[in-house]
């Protein structure tokens, strides 16, 4: 039976560990052996992509063995679906390329060997069963039981394992999977369920990283934005996303202090690290061009890129009229030219990056068309 998991711990508790400390884990270079269950409802890292936390291990690598319930074949690649009783995920195993080699192995070791060869030794034969055991292992079948190991990678919003090693499991007394299921409880309860703790000189590291914490505050933000659908913000709209994070590094340094040092002066301060680390977030969200102030004044508002329509249909009113000219008839207006018209008729302060966005925006949306890396021209 699978061992009760661990509650997940919310986003504003819940604190990922920088990557410089994740090798100090044994888990981190380890095939674990994961439920499937657990590897589709892991936590993927906003650190580094392709990157899964699991009660705070992180984890790139896993172990599964199951039964085949999908198989879809390509020239290059099997995908199964394999289940393990508590969940179906994808494993893209990819065929060996001698499978693809035109013409028969064993037929180019029989001109080699067959004039030298003993009658009770063939390597040309010996080679051929060799790559029929080596293909009937890697051909199963639905219902056939596989064991995969390999990274977990997510495409098209799909958790799926890239298989390094594949191969069919002959169980029929069921041994292997008695043997399998009576081992993975117990790493969960000696490994995977404990959750992992640093030293002390790892925890002042950790504790210390401001990219770390600037890096989450900005993914917060980001998350924010996709998930609210805003067209325009101000800085307190927002500010209260972020005062889990500055509390709890308010708490770590308050109890590394020496005890004369009172903790009168932590309001204030944190206050001050909240207001910082928010305009240097929401620095990095311009700078990516996620948002931009159309107008620089006292009063902050932020306007979110890609959802605003002046600016999108400013962007396509300057190609409609500029690409009517013979000059840029042919081969469309380059992004230079487009990002000093608009500043010069919707807001000096949009950057190359702002515009890169509104112009993929619009192409996805088939209002225009790139006729080369930096030349559009409207449909």
């Amino acid at each position: 039976m699978q061992p009760e998991a661990t509650e997940p711990e919310e986003d504003s508790v819940w604190e990922e560990p920088p990557s410089m400390l994740w090798g100090l884990d044994p888990m981190f270079n380890a095939f674990n052996r994961l439920y499937v269950k657990d590897i589709l409802h892991m936590r993927e890292s906003c650190q580094v992509s392709g990157i899964y936390f699991y009660n705070s291990h992180p984890i790139f690598k896993v172990d599964v063995l199951g039964t085949v319930v999908y198989k879809r074949e390509r020239e290059d690649f099997f995908c199964y679906g394999v289940d393990d009783g508590t969940g179906v995920i994808n494993s893209l195993c990819w065929k060996d390329e001698q499978w693809r080699e035109q013409g028969d192995p064993a037929t180019l070791w029989a001109r080699s060997f067959g004039s030298s060869t003993c009658e009770d030794f063939n390597p040309a034969s010996e080679l051929k069963k060799l790559r029929q055991a080596q293909h009937s292992s890697s051909h199963l079948e639905i219902g056939e039981l596989l064991r995969v190991r390999g990274p977990v990678k997510t495409s098209r919003q799909q958790r799926e394992i890239m298989a390094s090693t594949y191969y069919k499991v002959s169980d029929p007394v069921m041994a292997v999977q008695i043997s399998w299921m009576m081992e993975v409880p117990q790493l969960y309860r000696q490994c995977y369920d404990k959750p992992f703790h640093l030293d002390s000189s790892a925890q002042n590291i950790q504790g210390g990283s401001a990219s770390y914490l600037l890096g989450r505050a900005t993914r917060i933000l980001k998350d924010f934005l996709k998930e609210k659908e805003v067209t325009r913000f101000r800085p307190y709209d927002v500010q209260d996303l972020l005062q889990p994070l500055v509390s709890r590094q308010s708490q770590k340094t308050a109890s590394e202090q020496e005890p004369e040092a009172g903790p009168s002066s932590g309001p204030p301060t944190s206050f001050k690290q909240l207001r910082e680390l928010l305009q240097k977030s929401l620095q990095i969200l311009q700078d990516e061009g996620l948002v931009f102030r159309k107008v620089k004044c006292q009063d902050e508002v932020y306007h979110v890129t890609e959802r605003d329509k002046d600016l999108l249909m400013a962007v396509r009113d300057i190609l409609r009229e500029d690409c009517r000219r013979e000059k840029y008839a042919e081969k469309g207006c380059h992004i230079l030219h487009i990002l000093s018209s608009v500043r010069q008729r919707y807001s000096r302060n949009v950057s190359k990056a702002a515009l890169v966005l509104v112009l993929k925006a619009l192409e996805c949306n088939s209002d225009i068309i790139s006729t080369s890396d930096s030349h559009y021209t409207i449909l």
